[in-house]
């Protein structure tokens, strides 16, 4: 099945990864780092500066693809884009 992310298409069969996460400012120079949405609404309230959201999906272990939204609503709507594909 081939499902398609912001005009990017992907084959299902490859994929290996896919989830969402926020991106969050390390604390080190510009640098950042993945957390998981479940963290970030329980552990981190306003003790971490969240820089974005993102989609990441890993194709193997050598192909990443990261799509990156301003805001948690953003990112839902992308979410339930891919989810009506899955479903169809």
């Amino acid at each position: 099945m081939i499902i398609t992310i912001q005009d990017k298409e992907f084959d299902t069969k490859e994929i290996t990864q896919l989830y969402p996460a926020g991106v969050i400012k390390t604390g080190y120079e510009d640098e950042t780092t993945q957390v998981s949405l479940e963290w970030l609404d329980v552990e981190a309230q306003g003790k971490v500066e969240v820089v974005g959201f993102g989609i990441f999906i890993h194709l193997g272990e050598n192909e990443k693809h990261t799509f990156m939204f301003d805001t948690r609503d953003e990112m839902d709507e992308e979410i339930g884009r891919i989810a009506s594909q899955l479903q169809a």
